[in-house]
């Protein structure tokens, strides 16, 4: 077991109940305040602690890191550094946060270096330089293909053979909070003979789980199963925001594109692939049997639950419409990696791979509005007396994920977004 993942360790900094970030956790993130360049840090409690401020004191200064990484506007050069030297600051941080370790006590400059979060401002972690979104869940495979294709043929032929992808947008990119402006494009009602112009009328959300590429690779190069998780640096919640309407008129032959290429939401904080280790699990079991550079040993799935709430202006709390766990991928985040590398495609530090929708076995676990509300067949009642199908201007979706056992709650805090209407135009 990974020292800093003991369960039974607890911080002299004070750790709410149900708390995302307790000492087990210790995810990295980017925060600034007025007057000071953005900085590095990790979540503990209610609190951030600054990094930049820790390695001036020294307690950093044996593991033969420059200060500097830690006073960046992004996580990439931090990540650059390499799994030996990210996992050792995050032991390093478990030991100064450690209630009961003395070698590293650091209660006393408190004042210097824990912030409350509520007083910073949480930026997007890291610099995205490409995005690829996959299309990994069977359940949200099968339901999309019943509803637009054959019922008895939902999955297309290739989708139990590879894990299916999508080169995405990633200068869209935003950090949770950012408000979403409606997308405007074309659209080809069911009772049009010509496409029209104008706002979507069916945005939705996507609960998916994004993975950060933390080390590069050189062009020609594949990465296989065994070493993917090598690459991979740590999670976060990713809201792949869609205009459905949008996307049924432009995706043939070519596929998604400005129906996605508008926004994605990423949750600030990234929880590393040491912090989520206790809770890897067994994936669904593939049938028929994938090619020899998609087979895998041990458990590459994690147990991760999954909430979306959706909040209308005239609601005091999200409601909830769906509950999910990132256990129900079919394809993990080892093959998807090595099914994108094996052609030779380099990958770059920061680069951000999301799972695709996250849909379970029962319509309460459906990871999108087009199938919670199954095209909008059948609305959802909200405590408001509304109702939805889609996404409405002023509604803010918020998505949750955390790992639990042994009494320890690992999370990703919140990752939200607010519609605003469509920008004004008679194009």
């Amino acid at each position: 077991m990974i020292r800093a993942n003991d369960p039974k360790l607890t911080s002299w900094v004070e750790v709410p109940e149900g708390s995302d970030f307790p000492i087990q956790n210790l995810p990295f993130g980017i925060y600034k305040i007025e007057g000071q360049q953005p900085r590095v840090c990790t979540a503990i409690g209610e609190h951030i602690a600054d990094l930049y401020v820790l390695a001036e004191h020294g307690f950093f200064k044996d593991l033969d890191i420059d200060q500097e990484v830690f006073e960046q506007d992004y996580l990439n050069d931090f990540m650059a550094l390499g799994k030996a030297k990210t996992s050792a600051v995050r032991n390093r941080l478990s030991e100064i946060l450690d209630n009961d370790l003395e070698e590293w006590d650091a209660s006393e400059l408190a004042s210097f270096f824990l912030k409350p979060q509520k007083d910073v401002e949480m930026l997007l972690p890291v610099k995205v330089g490409d995005y690829t979104d996959f299309y990994s869940s069977r359940e949200h495979a099968t339901n999309v293909g019943t509803m637009f294709r054959d019922p008895e043929n939902a999955l297309l032929p290739n989708w139990l053979h590879l894990p299916v992808g999508y080169h995405g947008r990633a200068s869209s990119i935003v950090v949770s909070g950012t408000p979403i402006q409606r997308p405007v494009g074309q659209q080809k009602p069911n009772d049009a003979d010509a496409p029209v112009f104008g706002p979507s009328r069916l945005l939705d959300f996507e609960l998916e789980m994004g993975f950060v590429i933390g080390q590069p690779t050189q062009l020609g190069q594949s990465i296989s199963t065994a070493e993917a998780e090598d690459y991979i640096f740590g999670m976060v919640v990713f809201n792949d925001w869609s205009a459905r309407d949008i996307q049924k008129w432009e995706y043939v032959p070519l596929g998604p594109f400005l129906a996605k290429s508008f926004a994605s939401t990423i949750s600030p904080w990234i929880v590393t692939m040491d912090a989520l280790d206790p809770f890897r699990t067994d994936g669904p079991e593939q049938d028929p049997e994938v090619l020899p550079y998609l087979k895998y040993e041990g458990q590459k799935n994690y147990d991760i639950h999954l909430e979306v709430g959706i909040q209308g202006e005239n609601m005091k709390a999200p409601h909830i419409v769906c509950r999910s766990n990132f256990k129900y991928m079919y394809w993990n985040m080892s093959q998807q990696l090595a099914h994108h590398t094996v052609n030779g495609c380099n990958v770059n530090v920061g680069d951000i791979c999301a799972s695709g929708t996250i849909s379970g076995p029962t319509p309460d676990s459906y990871g999108s509005m087009l199938e919670i509300s199954w095209r909008g067949s059948k609305p959802v009642a909200m405590p408001d007396g509304s109702e939805r199908k889609f996404i409405q201007d002023g509604d803010t979706v918020t998505m949750r994920a955390h790992c639990e056992k042994d009494g320890v709650r690992i999370g990703f805090g919140d990752t939200s977004g607010k519609i605003l209407p469509a920008r004004n135009t008679n194009s």
